[in-house]
C-alpha cells in the first residue's frame, strides 16, 4: 500500500462511521418518562443537594470516580511535535481508547489553547471537579515538569504526566529485572541516558528512588554530555550534571553497564556496544526507530540484555503497561495524587509479575512455547490479562498505606475479582488472536476474491501480515477491484474456469477422480467440478498448494460445506463436524455451538460436539467451562430433548471427569453464578465462569447467535469449523470486511496447530 493509501485509509478510520474514537453512552434506564424525570428534572434534585451537603457524595453520585481527563495543548506530540491543540484531539482520543480497552475508564480529551504555564494551569483547576484524576499528555519540556508539580500540589485528585512517568515506571521494571539477570547491583551499575526531555529525567529520577547512584549517571542531550561546567542549563538538566570530563556519547559507553535510549535512532553503533561492560543492558526506546536496531545489537553481542519500544522484538516498554492500571488503582481508592510510593509499587507489581508462569493464552499470543523470566521476557507482555489484576492493587495499597487513599479496600480477593470482569467485551481476545496468526502466516486461499469485502479482507490481511492471500475469481474482475482499493501487492490471483489453469485442474480432477470413482464420480464429471472454486480451493488445500481456506461470502452455508466434506473430510475419530461461534460479549467471550451444522444432534453428538468446543476454546489460551442449555434445569423435565442433554453430561462426566462441563440448565441458571449457587449448589459449575453454551439444536444455537450479534452488537467470529481434516472455514453470507479478516486469522492458527498436529505424528 502506498503512503497515500494508508494515509486516506487512517482519514477514513477516523472520520467513519461516526468522527472519532469514543462517545458518551448512557449507564441507567431512560426509556420512559419516570426515567428521564428520575435523570434530570426533578429528580436530579435529590443528589445535587447531597452533593452540596458532602462534596465526596459526588463518586456516589456521579460518574466522577471513574472518570478520568487526557489534557494536553498539544505542543510535544510524539513524532509530530508542537501541532496545536485542534491537531491533537485524535491522539487524545486514542489514549482515552486505551484507557477504557485495558482498565475501563472512562474519558473526556482536552484541548487547551495555551502555551502559557499559568493559563494551562488556571484552566484545569477550574475543571477538575469534573474528574476523578487528571492524564496530563504532550505538553513539551520544561514547561511540562512545573505543569505537573503545580497541579499535584494544588489539587486533590490524582494528576500524572504520562510522558514524563509512564516509560518510566515501565523501563524502571524491566531495569530491575535486567540487573538482576546481568548479576550486578544497581547501586553500582554505571548508567548512560542518552536523551534529556521529561520522560529522560523521569527515567533518571524513579531509577534512582531504587537505588542507582546519581555519581554513576552520565546523561546526554543534543550538544552532547551534560556536564558541570556547562552553562544556562535547565534546573532538570542540572540535577544530573556529571563531574566527568567527556563530551560524547563513545566516550560515556565505555564500561558502562545500562544504556538508557530517550533520543533519536541510529546514533549507537556496534563500536559502542563492544565498549560496554560484561552483560550490557541496552533499552533503546527511541520511536518508531530505536537508538540502534534489534538485530545488530543482539548480532554485536551474544550477552546483551535488549529493550525497546517496538512491538516486533522482545521485551518492549511500553506505557499501556502501566497508565491504565495506575489510574484504576488511584481511583479505586479516591486518590488524592499519584506519589512516588504509587509508582514504586507499580514498578514492582510489573517487575514481579515477569517473574511468574506465563498464562497459556499469552504464550499462544505471542506464539511462544512457553513465555519464561529471562533475558528475552524481563517485563510482562501488554496483552496479559493479569495486568489488570496486579498492578492496580499494588497501587490502591501503596495509596492507602502512603495515607493518599480517601477510601479503603478490605477485601482484596474480591477487589481483584471486580478487576477482571472489567475486561469484559472489549476486543482483547481478537488483538491476541490476530497477533498470534502474524507469528507464524499461512497461505490461505480466498475462495470468492471477486467480491469488494473479500478483497478489502484480503488486502487487510496480506499489509498487516496476518496470511498470504491466494485469490480465487474472475481474474479481471479481481484486478479492477484491487486497482480500486490500492491493493497494490505481488499476490498469487488463480482463474479456475480459464485454460492457463488446465494442468492444475487435471492434476486435481485425477486425484478427486482416484478417490471418488467408485463413488458414481466420472474422470469428466471431476474436471468439470475443478471449474468450480470451491473444489478447487478444497482440492489447493488437500494438495498442499495452501495451508488453509475461507468461503462462502456469496453463497448460502450448506452449499459451501458439501465439496468441503466430500474432499477434505474429517479428523481421525470425528463423526460429525460442528460449528462455534466466538461472541465478544459485555462479560467476555462466550462460545455458542453448534451454530451451523447439526440440526438436531443425538446425545452422542452433543457429547462431541462439546469436546470439540473445548478443544477450540483452549486454542484461543483459555479454560472451558461449558453449560449444556436446555428449557429445563437438572431433571425438571422428562422430555426427550432434555432427556438427550442429561446423556450427554453423563457420557462426559463418565468419560471426561476433569472437564468443566454441566447441565441441563436453562441460560441463565449457565450465567449468572449467584442463581446456580442458590438454587444448584452441587453443580461443577459453581464458582466458575462459563465460556460456552451447548445447544441442544440448530434452531436455538443459530437464533441465539443471531440475537446477540444485532440486539447487543456483540462481535462475533465463526461459524469457526470444527472436526475437519484441514483448516478449513465458512463464512456466514454477508459478512463483513471484519469478520473475514478474523476467519482468517482463525484459519491460520487453525493451520498452525494441525501443523504441530501432524508433525508430532509424524516423530511418533
Amino acid at each position: 500500500m502506498s503512503e497515500e493509501s494508508k494515509r486516506r485509509e487512517a482519514l477514513v478510520y477516523h472520520a467513519k462511521p461516526t468522527p472519532g474514537k469514543i462517545e458518551v453512552v448512557p449507564t441507567k434506564k431512560y426509556v420512559s418518562q419516570r426515567d428521564l424525570s428520575l435523570a434530570y428534572s426533578p429528580g436530579v434534585a435529590a443528589p445535587c443537594l447531597e452533593i452540596e451537603k458532602d462534596k465526596n457524595a459526588a463518586y456516589k453520585y456521579t460518574a466522577k470516580g471513574n472518570l478520568v481527563a487526557v489534557i494536553s495543548n498539544g505542543t510535544a506530540v510524539l513524532g509530530l511535535g508542537n501541532i496545536g491543540p485542534e491537531a491533537s484531539k485524535p491522539v487524545m482520543e486514542g489514549k482515552g481508547l486505551l484507557f477504557k480497552i485495558f482498565a475501563d475508564i472512562d474519558v473526556f480529551d482536552i484541548e487547551v489553547d495555551t502555551e502559557n504555564i499559568e493559563e494551562f494551569i488556571q484552566t484545569v483547576k477550574m475543571i477538575a471537579p469534573t474528574f476523578g484524576g487528571i492524564n496530563l499528555e504532550d505538553i513539551k519540556a520544561p514547561e511540562a515538569f512545573e505543569i505537573e508539580r503545580r497541579l499535584k500540589e494544588e489539587l486533590d485528585i490524582p494528576v500524572m504526566h504520562d510522558d514524563q512517568h509512564g516509560t518510566a515506571i515501565i523501563s524502571a521494571a524491566a531495569l530491575i529485572n535486567a540487573v538482576e539477570l546481568a548479576d550486578k547491583k544497581i547501586e553500582d551499575v554505571k548508567i548512560v541516558v542518552s536523551g534529556a526531555g521529561a520522560a529522560a529525567i523521569s527515567c533518571s529520577r524513579l531509577y534512582q528512588a531504587f537505588g542507582a547512584n546519581r555519581e554513576n549517571m552520565v546523561m546526554l542531550d543534543s550538544k552532547g554530555v551534560i556536564r558541570k561546567d556547562r552553562s544556562n542549563l535547565t534546573p532538570e538538566k542540572a540535577e544530573f550534571a556529571t563531574h566527568r570530563k567527556i563530551d560524547t556519547l563513545d566516550e560515556a559507553m565505555k564500561d558502562a553497564d545500562v544504556f538508557i535510549g530517550l533520543s533519536m535512532a541510529n546514533i549507537v553503533s556496534p563500536e559502542m556496544l563492544l565498549t560496554m561492560a560484561k552483560n550490557p543492558i541496552v533499552f533503546a526506546m527511541a520511536n518508531p526507530d530505536p537508538e540502534i536496531k534489534y538485530d545488530i545489537a543482539i548480532a554485536t553481542r551474544k550477552d546483551i540484555i535488549m529493550a525497546t519500544g517496538r512491538s516486533d522484538h522482545p521485551n518492549q516498554v511500553n506505557n499501556v503497561l502501566g497508565f491504565p492500571f495506575i489510574f484504576r488503582g488511584a481511583l479505586d481508592v479516591r486518590a488524592s495524587k499519584i506519589n512516588e510510593a504509587m509508582k514504586m509499587a507499580a514498578v514492582k507489581a510489573l517487575a514481579k509479575l515477569a517473574k511468574e508462569p506465563v498464562p497459556e493464552q499469552v504464550n499462544i499470543a505471542y506464539g511462544e512455547t512457553r513465555l519464561a523470566f529471562g533475558k528475552n521476557y524481563i517485563i510482562p507482555k501488554p496483552f496479559d490479562p493479569r495486568l489488570i489484576a496486579e498492578v492496580p492493587p499494588a497501587v490502591a495499597k501503596a495509596a492507602m498505606e502512603s495515607g493518599v487513599a480517601k477510601t479503603t479496600i478490605t477485601d482484596w480477593e474480591k477487589y481483584k475479582d471486580t478487576l477482571l470482569e472489567r475486561l469484559g467485551s472489549d476486543n482483547k481476545l481478537v488483538r491476541l488472536l490476530l497477533n498470534r496468526a502474524k507469528l507464524s502466516p499461512k497461505r490461505v486461499v480466498f475462495a470468492e476474491a471477486d467480491q469488494l469485502n473479500v478483497i478489502k479482507a484480503a488486502q487487510i490481511v496480506y499489509e498487516e501480515g496476518v496470511a498470504h492471500p491466494i485469490l480465487l475469481g474472475r481474474k479481471e474482475t479481481i484486478e479492477a477491484l484491487m486497482a480500486e482499493i490500492e491493493f497494490d501487492a505481488d499476490i498469487l490471483i488463480i482463474d479456475p474456469k480459464t485454460e492457463e489453469e488446465n494442468d492444475r485442474k487435471n492434476k486435481y480432477a485425477k486425484v478427486y477422480w482416484e478417490q471418488r470413482k467408485r463413488r458414481g464420480v466420472t474422470y469428466y464429471s471431476a474436471q468439470r467440478l475443478m471449474r468450480e472454486r470451491n473444489y478447487f480451493a478444497a482440492m489447493m488445500v488437500n494438495e498442499g498448494d495452501a495451508d488453509a481456506l475461507i468461503s462462502g461470502y456469496s453463497r448460502n452455508y450448506p452449499t459451501v460445506v458439501k465439496p468441503m466434506l466430500e474432499l477434505i473430510g474429517m479428523m481421525p475419530g470425528v463423526s460429525k463436524v460442528a460449528t462455534t461461534n466466538l461472541m465478544m460479549t459485555k462479560r467476555g467471550p462466550l462460545f455458542l455451538s453448534d451454530t451451523s451444522i447439526n440440526i438436531d444432534p443425538s446425545a452422542q453428538d452433543l457429547a462431541k460436539i462439546t469436546q470439540m468446543t473445548s478443544k477450540v476454546i483452549q486454542m484461543f489460551g483459555l479454560d472451558p467451562v461449558l453449560a449444556m442449555v436446555s428449557y429445563s434445569n437438572f431433571g425438571s423435565s422428562s422430555n426427550e430433548k432434555a432427556s438427550k442433554i442429561r446423556e450427554a453430561v453423563s457420557y462426559l462426566h463418565s468419560n471426561c471427569p476433569d472437564m468443566n462441563v454441566d447441565g441441563e440448565l436453562q441460560t441463565d441458571f449457565a450465567l449468572n453464578d449467584e442463581m446456580l449457587k442458590e438454587k444448584f449448589p452441587f453443580s461443577k459449575l459453581v464458582g466458575k465462569k462459563v465460556n460456552a453454551l451447548i445447544f441442544p439444536n440448530l434452531d436455538s444455537a443459530n437464533i441465539t447467535y443471531k440475537l446477540l450479534k444485532e440486539l447487543n452488537q456483540a462481535d462475533s467470529i465463526g461459524p469457526i469449523m470444527m472436526g475437519m481434516k484441514k483448516p478449513v472455514h465458512i463464512l456466514q453470507l454477508g459478512a463483513s470486511v471484519d469478520e473475514i479478516v478474523n476467519m482468517a486469522a482463525i484459519a491460520v492458527i487453525d493451520a498452525q496447530y494441525k501443523e504441530k498436529w501432524e508433525q508430532k505424528k509424524t516423530q511418533k
